[in-house]
């Protein structure tokens, strides 16, 4: 999955786009859906890649297993209901369309895997989208796991998840830059979701194709 090689790089970045681009896409989505006019009102509520890219972290994904995009600006008190869980559903709807993704590349490759090209692409969609899910659903603030964590727990039992937020930022560095141990954590997750998606797309591709 991460081998550089000029074939490799070239089949990454559209994968890359897509990737981050809708990902970031469904957060505003679901935002808007639940009554949140701010994603629209930055410009975030597009499929187009540009608004969403951080040029670091789209590097970082280019040349690693980790990468990010710009976060979508949400205001939960526009919601409908509950706004816990509106911040919930909208930090899972980005990992949700990656593992989607995942799976629609999957029952693609099963009828296209012979074509070079869409092979290249596809193995890359179906790696950066089972990464970017297992990355984001990390409960380690701002991640979007971290979001999905604080739905699911009464408030009265977030003070811990709270005071994580100031060192969730240098848990990720660690992530980053200290690969053995993001071996440990991360890789054990990537396979469980793959070991989901590949099956489920695979049947998928075998009825269409």
């Amino acid at each position: 999955m991460f081998d550089f090689d000029l074939t490799s790089l070239v089949a990454r970045a559209p994968a890359i786009l897509i990737a981050l681009a809708l990902h970031e896409y469904a957060h505003a989505r679901m935002a808007v859906w639940l009554g949140d006019p701010t994603p629209r009102w930055e410009g975030r509520l597009t499929i187009n890649p540009l608004p969403h890219l951080d040029p670091i972290g789209t590097l970082m994904l280019i040349f690693g297993p980790f990468g990010w995009a710009k976060p979508v600006g949400v205001n939960p008190y526009n919601f409908r209901g509950n706004k816990q869980r509106g911040m919930m559903l909208v930090a899972l709807a980005g990992p949700l369309m990656n593992v989607l993704l995942a799976i629609i590349s999957v029952a693609l490759f099963v009828g296209f895997g012979d074509i070079a090209e869409a092979r290249h692409l596809l193995r890359s969609m179906i790696g950066i989208n089972v990464g970017l899910a297992v990355f984001n659903l990390l409960p380690i603030p701002p991640l979007d796991g971290s979001k999905v964590l604080a739905g699911l727990l009464p408030a009265r039992n977030q003070g811990w998840l709270r005071q994580l937020e100031q060192y969730g930022p240098i848990l990720l560095l660690v992530l980053v830059f200290f690969p053995a141990l993001s071996r440990v954590i991360f890789w054990p997750l990537y396979e469980a979701l793959y070991n989901v998606v590949f099956p489920v797309g695979s049947a998928i591709g075998q009825i269409l194709f």
